[in-house]
């Protein structure tokens, strides 16, 4: 049995890694920021931890099964599309990670979610090097 100590340190590590990549899209003024992926992360955490450990005979993969469904929901409801072009799919997506990584530290992978949200971060701050490499659609057009 796991110790309540410990269901609390994966929580609180859910609170800081979903913290993180939460803070890179509130840096570049997204809608769904630091609060937002946080509160993703806990939630994927918490209903993980529950599935393991709240119903003996359960299915955990049922629930993580559901979180991803409920995830795609709030994803879908920071894109945007208008007759120019489609905005929020990368931060739907980092919502997406940030669900993923709650549930790896649920089920008490640390380094796995450790690991993923460095490379997500790394992944969300590319923007800058895209800006660069490509010009932006204003002066492709012209």
């Amino acid at each position: 049995m796991t110790s309540e100590l410990e269901l609390v340190t994966r929580l609180i590590a859910a609170f800081a890694l979903g913290g993180v990549l939460g803070y890179e899209r509130e840096q570049v003024d997204k809608p769904a920021g630091l609060r937002t992926h946080i509160l993703v992360s806990l939630g994927s955490c918490l209903f993980t931890i529950l599935s393991m450990t709240a119903f003996p005979g359960g299915d955990p993969a049922r629930v993580a099964s559901y979180i991803v469904a409920g995830i795609g929901f709030i994803g879908a409801g920071t894109i945007i599309q208008t007759r120019e072009r489609i905005v929020g799919i990368t931060t739907a997506a980092s919502l997406w990670v940030t669900s993923s990584i709650g549930m790896a530290l649920g089920a008490g992978y640390y380094i796995l979610a450790i690991i993923t949200t460095a490379i997500a971060y790394i992944t969300l701050k590319l923007r800058l090097i895209e800006r660069k490499v490509r010009p932006s659609r204003e002066e492709a057009s012209s």
